[in-house]
Order: structure tokens, then sequence, then C-alpha cells
């Protein structure tokens, strides 16, 4: 670690934080700023800049130092993914580390920008209390985080082998994926598997399938009559094997989630293994939501953790998520502004989620079949998806609570003619006074 610098003393500060440190973040090195009490004199701020190297061995020792000076929060803005050593490293020397959205530590326009600078800006915006934190999780939630996140991954690239294979037979006038729904399936997989060992008599392929294809042969003879020659066979078996091979690591990552859930700390005293809800675990209780499934559940609780003591409300978590527009109000004039990027994973899981969920007969596909026809298609899965994370929320926040579906009437009931009728004239009975309705005739032409 570079010498600091000597002491600069600056300007008073309105309400500081006794001590702070402030790292503006590179690849190779970040800009560390402390600001403490000055020793002589009263009510002033001294202040050290220096530039540290991002190895491990320096970011220890910066943690050591700051120890020693007495520094009780280190902030940090979220550059990419070189934020991380920082962060950990220096939070398990004990120290308490924030991460900061680079939207709230923008710099006044017109001033000079340069690392030093950035670094003084983010600790004097520390010590004045401007900032909030943004979440980061505990380490065995970001664990698992990681384990979700690399099986997306690999599903995401397993899906595009398998358009790759679709793609070969077409080259080769084979038109298999218009007859069969899952060319991946048994029977397709196996009249694949026949034509690479050098079938070639679309008869003889049509004889494979025992189910569910058997009706449509004459389909499939057709299908199958092309040139599939010894060159489509060995790119398919390349793909096939990758293909393979991504299931393998994809069940074997969900082996590993299931674990790491159960081993996660029981944190609103449900836990991620179970014990709340009847003596289901966190996962199977989220499973129960219209659309979602285990795969969703568990990338849900690796996103959001167990704890949901950083979330307040349910509507802290949708702001957070960015499942809630913006209001823009300028004058008289109020207008709902985009929801923004938040969380892209879990982000990405409500909407698989809530595209499932649209087309059950429960109150969350009500509510999107409600919300469509005037809103479109794209805001009412994000509706539908705040409505769930809304849900999501409850479950983990109550350990003992369960999903009940309101059902899809919820809505007409609460809209009943009847209804409508009623509740005014219960209105008037309630202080005291008597009211009766009578239906309005028509007048003669």
């Amino acid at each position: 670690m570079e010498v600091p610098p000597p002491l600069e003393e600056v300007e008073q500060a309105g309400e500081p934080v006794a001590r702070v440190c402030a790292i503006d973040i590179a690849k190779a090195s970040g800009m560390a700023c402390t600001r403490l009490p000055h020793d002589t004199r009263e009510g002033r701020r001294a202040q050290q800049v220096w530039a540290v190297p991002a190895t491990t061995n320096a970011i220890l020792e910066l943690g050591g130092h700051l120890v020693c000076q007495g520094v009780t929060r280190v902030v940090m803005e979220a550059t990419g993914a070189y934020w991380k050593p920082w962060f950990y490293l220096l939070e398990a020397r004990g120290l308490e580390c924030w991460l900061v959205n680079a939207r709230q530590v923008k710099n006044v326009p017109g001033r000079p920008k340069t690392d030093k600078l950035d670094a003084i800006w983010l600790a004097k915006l520390t010590e004045r209390g401007i900032l909030t934190p943004s979440f980061v999780p505990p380490e065995p939630v970001r664990q698992l985080r990681g384990l979700t996140r690399t099986r997306t991954v690999f599903t995401d690239e397993r899906s595009r082998h398998k358009q790759r294979v679709e793609k070969i037979p077409e080259d080769a006038q084979i038109k298999l994926s218009t007859v069969a729904t899952d060319i991946f399936g048994v029977c397709g997989r196996a009249m694949i598997d026949a034509l690479i060992r050098g079938e070639r008599d679309p008869r003889v392929l049509a004889e494979i399938p025992k189910a569910g294809l058997r009706n449509k042969k004459d389909a499939l003879i057709e299908a199958l009559t092309g040139n599939f020659e010894q060159h489509h066979a060995r790119l398919i078996t390349v793909l096939l094997q990758t293909i393979d091979h991504l299931t393998t690591q994809i069940d074997t990552l969900t082996a590993d989630i299931e674990r790491a859930i159960d081993k996660l700390p029981d944190d609103n005293d449900g836990g991620g293994g179970g014990g709340g809800g009847g003596g289901m675990s966190l996962a199977e209780r989220l499973d129960e939501i219209p659309g979602t499934g285990p795969h969703i559940a568990q990338a849900v609780i690796a996103e959001l953790g167990t704890d949901m003591s950083v979330f307040p409300t349910a509507d802290h978590l949708a702001s957070w998520a960015k499942l809630c527009p913006r209001t823009i109000q300028s004058g008289a004039k109020s207008t709902g502004g985009k929801t923004g990027k938040g969380n892209a994973w879990l982000k990405r899981a409500l909407g698989e989620a809530a595209m499932s969920a649209a087309k059950t007969d429960t109150f969350l596909g009500a509510r999107y079949k409600r919300l469509v026809k005037r809103k479109g298609h794209g805001k009412a899965l994000v509706a539908v998806a705040r409505s769930m994370l809304v849900i999501i929320w409850h479950l983990i926040n109550d350990p003992e609570a369960r999903f009940n579906d309101l059902g899809s009437e919820h809505h007409q009931r609460w809209t009943d003619p009847a209804r409508k009728t009623r509740d005014p004239v219960h209105q008037p009975e309630r202080l005291g006074h008597q009211a009766t309705l009578a239906p309005t005739t028509s007048s003669a032409a």
C-alpha cells in the first residue's frame, strides 16, 4: 500500500458521520478517502486520499488501517464485479460496508472528474447521511445465487443448442419438427438417433414411435423424406453430446441448490429448509403460487434470501425490484414512467411465472385477463409479477403463512351490481337514517 499523503483540512460538514471511508473502485486499483474528526480543531474534518492496489493483501492491509483509525462505515460504488473483493474482504475485517447505487453519487455537473475527486465526493455524501445502501445478501445467499444463476445460464445454452439441432435437419429437407411437437422427446430422439446410425428409409423411421405419433404415420413418412447425409449426422451428434452434458450439469446444480437452500439460516424462524407452514419448506410454500415451479421458487429465494427485515413492507420490495412505475409530475400533469431495470435475474423468474399464471383459472390469471384489455400484454404481465412478489414477501416474512387463492371470481364479486346497490343503502343506516330504493320508470315516449 502506498503511503497516504499529508492530512488536508476541509470545510465543516453538517451532521457528519463520525468516521467514514469511501473507495472509488477500478479494475486494478481503488482510490480510498477517509474523513475523520480533526485531532486539534473541534468541528473540523481531516481528510486522507491515497491509491490502493486491488490485490488481496493490499485490501486486507487497508482494512487493518481503517480498523485502527476507528472507521465505522466504508462506502463504495457498484462498479461491475470489481467491488466484490473490496466489499467481502473489508466486511470480513468487521467493517460496516455499504454498496451504493451509481445514480445516487453522480458528481455535480461542471466539476472536474477524477478518481480522487470521486472518492472525496463519495465520502462527503456518506458523512452527511445522504446515501442509502443497496441490498447485498449474506454469504450463504450469495453462494446460492451463484448456483441458480449458473443453472439459468446452462439452461439457456441448452435451449440454443436444441434450436441448432432443429435447424440441421431442415438443411437436409427433414421436416420432423413440423409433425413432432418435441423432437427431443422419447419418440423424436429415437428417430434422430436412427438417422445418425444410418437409417434413411422414411417408412422404417415412421415405425419407431410407439405412441402419440403413431396416428401421424403418413405425415411422418412425408416429413422424413429428404437428403440426410453423414455430414448432418456428425453435426447433430456433437450438439446432442453437448445437450446431454448440459443436462447432466443442470441436474447436478439442482441437487446442489436444494442442499444449499436446506442450509440457509432461519432468519424468520421459517428458514429455507422448512419448519414453518405446517412443516413445509419455504420453497414448497412458494411453489404453491400459480405459475411458479421448483426452479422459479429456488431462484426467488436465491435473489431475495430468507430475511425480509431488509424490506419493511411488500411495497418496499416491489420498488426495489422495479416492478412498480415511477411517478412523474409536472404541474397538474402526473404520468407514470418506466419501471426501471432492477434485479434482472429476479424479474426474469417472476416474468416466467407471470406468463404461466396468466393462463390459469386463478386470481392471478383473472387479474391478467382484466388488465390486458386496457393495458396491453407487457404491462399486464408486470402487474401480475408485482402481485406475485407481494405474495412472496408475505410468505417469506411469515413462516406460518400459506398461499390461499382468492379465485378467478374475486373481481366479479367486488363489482357485483347487487353489492353496489346494497352498499350505499347501508351507509345512511349506520348513521341512524332509513333509506329505501325504488327502481326508476322510463317516461313514455
